[in-house]
């Protein structure tokens, strides 16, 4: 409970795209690099096929929070990843901090060059 004041207080002070590049560069990077296909699929190529499946912002973060949330073959739009890397592990994220990285997602062009900062949240 106390994280997740932390969580939105932190939302409140940065500003949810700050948040969501904090968010995604501190969990999703582990396995998932921006341009790289390395031990999951590069994130420009989920974002490529999501935004082609779901064009519409809310949608895309609709779809990719829900399947990050409770990853399954049987709803996935990237068969061949799975078939390459295997089954995305259920993770314990809570929908609002997936809600963000989703948007994050959507509105980062991944391929342009672009330098990464990050607060000090003290």
């Amino acid at each position: 409970m106390l994280m997740r004041f932390l969580l939105l207080s932190s939302i409140t002070l940065y500003g949810a795209d700050e948040m969501g590049s904090l968010l995604f560069h501190g969990n999703c990077t582990t396995c998932h690099f921006e341009t790289q296909e390395v031990s999951a699929p590069a994130m420009s190529e989920v974002k490529k096929r999501y935004k082609s499946a779901f064009p519409e912002k809310k949608e895309f973060i609709k779809q990719l929070t829900t399947w990050v949330h409770k990853p399954s073959t049987t709803n996935s739009i990237m068969q061949d990843a799975i078939q390459k890397h295997g089954l995305m592990p259920e993770l314990a994220y809570d929908k609002t901090v997936l809600n963000d990285i989703a948007a994050y997602i959507y509105d980062t062009n991944f391929t342009k060059s672009r330098s990464v900062t990050y607060k000090n949240f003290h």
